[in-house]
Order: structure tokens, then sequence, then C-alpha cells
């Protein structure tokens, strides 16, 4: 199945026949998302007779979009922004993990249920370990108390960080999601700060750090930081879930204090990775995918 890509767009001298799967995501908007040309170079690696299509959902529509999935044959779906945990309630089940973040972005189709699934967290860990980060012992400063965030937060604090400090605009959802957090691991210091509090919060000189972003700020050239620069120290890691550009205004200023940048391509490539095995049951061609990832950022960012 021989295809380039350009931004989301797929063309292959394979025909799409009645006999090729169909695969996607749901989202609102799906006008950015660099899954289809991702996802569609795994099938051709993988010799799939299988297509990986954007739907952009409107949110009013995502019940009627959740119970099309089975009638239309389709195999497997992506749920992006913003109906990550509100499309739990129209699914038949949910796994373990997705139970304890929350929040689904993986829908799974077997035997004719849907099964929601969530490889965010899985994936941020995995880039990690792709940069040789170890979370043993780190100290996690993480912005942000969305979808992105419950699954990150959950997959860190699997992996033996020493504390969670939940940095938020809106402490009433933070602190629900501490107090979520903390049932599941009452051992580990969770803590919620706002963004106005003041920079000593933040400081502990000579501590392992890492600062995530899981908020949408850095998308939009006219957006704040998520985090002031000034108060990042040089032994900290900084990395972000957005992920285009590559490297974001804070990562870009990170890196400049003398810190250790991560960039959200590694998340998205490693969560995708997941998604692929969930739905194929295959091993994900990571190095197609990667080069894929990087090819349409290319083209994207040529325009």
């Amino acid at each position: 199945m021989n295809f380039s890509e350009t931004g989301n767009q797929r063309k292959t001298s394979k025909p799409i026949t009645g006999k090729t799967r169909i695969f996607g995501i749901f989202g609102h908007p799906v006008t950015h998302t660099l899954s289809p040309p991702m996802q569609n170079a795994a099938f051709e690696a993988n010799n799939l007779d299988a297509v990986y299509l954007p739907f952009g959902i409107d949110p009013a529509h995502l019940k009627k979009a959740v119970a099309s999935i089975l009638p239309l044959g389709i195999k497997g779906i992506n749920i992006t922004i913003p109906h990550k945990e509100t499309i739990i309630p129209f699914l038949d089940s949910v796994d373990e993990e997705a139970r304890k973040i929350g929040a689904v972005n993986t829908i799974e189709v077997s035997s004719g249920r849907l099964i929601g699934h969530n490889t965010d967290g899985r994936g941020y860990v995995a880039s990690l370990t792709a940069s040789d980060i170890n979370l043993a012992g780190q100290r996690v400063l993480m912005i942000g108390a969305g979808g992105a965030a419950k699954g990150v937060a959950v997959s860190v604090l699997s992996s033996g960080i020493s504390e969670l400090i939940i940095v938020v605009r809106h402490l009433d959802r933070g602190k629900a999601l501490a107090e979520h957090l903390t049932s599941l691991f009452p051992r580990k210091p969770i803590a919620v700060v706002g963004m106005n509090a003041e920079r000593h919060t933040f400081q502990r000189k000579g501590r392992e750090t890492l600062l995530i972003n899981c908020t949408p700020l850095g998308m939009k050239q006219d957006d704040p930081l998520p985090f002031p620069l000034s108060w990042i120290e040089p032994h900290w890691i900084v990395s972000d879930l957005v992920y285009r550009p590559v490297e974001t205004p804070l990562l870009s200023a990170a890196k400049k204090v003398g810190a250790l940048t991560v960039s959200g391509i590694g998340m998205l490539l490693h969560q995708g990775a997941l998604a692929f095995e969930i739905w194929t049951r295959g091993k994900a061609p990571l190095t197609v995918m990667k080069e894929a990832l990087e090819d349409a950022l290319s083209a994207l960012d040529s325009r």
C-alpha cells in the first residue's frame, strides 16, 4: 500500500474497497491531528488493508457518533480533545487503566462491544524512557488537570516518582483530581497549587524535578506561557505534551536555561503505537511511525 503524506492527506495506489478496515480519530477540531499519517504508515508497513481517517465531531453529536461506530463497521477509534472524559458513558466498558484515569483515548471494537482504553500515560512514560529519563525519585510539577493530565498523572505515580504537585488555574478542578489520585495512591504526596502561587512553592534546590505541561498552551503563537520561565532551574527536566510546534516557547526557554527538554512528539508516537497494537494485536513499527510524523510536520512547516 504505497502512499505519501502531506498533513492529513493520504494518497495510495491501492484502492480502498469493501474489505478495507476503517479506523480513525474523533475530536473537535481535528484539523491539527498528525495521527492519520502516523497510523496509515503503520498499516502500510505491516501490510494491512486499512485506512485511518479524522472525524470532526461536535460535542453535541458525540453520542450519535459513538452509536455509528458499529453500524459503519469502524474497527477502532482514537479520542482527543474535548471528548476524552465525556465519551465514557457511551461505551460498553472501559479497562482498569482507563477507569483509574477517568478518561479514554482509544476505543477497541471487540465482539460487537466498544471498549475504552487510555494509552496517553503509558505513551508519555515510554517517551521519557526513550530519552533515557528515569522517573524514580523525581518530583513532578504537572500543569493542568484535564483528560491528558489524568493519564499522565496515573502513569508517573505508578513509576516511582517521589511527589506530585498539580498546578492549575481552577483550584476546584485540581483538588478533584488530587482527591481521586490520592484514593489510588494513598502513600504518595500529592498537592495542588494555583498558577499565582509564590516562587518558593516550586523551588527545591538540588531536587530532581520534572515539569510537564499538560495544557494546550503553546499551540498558538499568542498563547501565554504555562509556567514562569524565570522559575525553571538548569537541573530540571521540562516536557510538553504540545507537539506542534515541536519546540514550544516553554521548551525553547527551558533549553536556554540549561534544562533537559522533551517534546510532545514522543508521547504522540508511543500512545499511537500502543493504540495500533490494541487494534491489530501486531507489533507497532515505531521507526516507520516516527518518520511519518517527522515528514508530516516538515510538510506542514513548509507551507
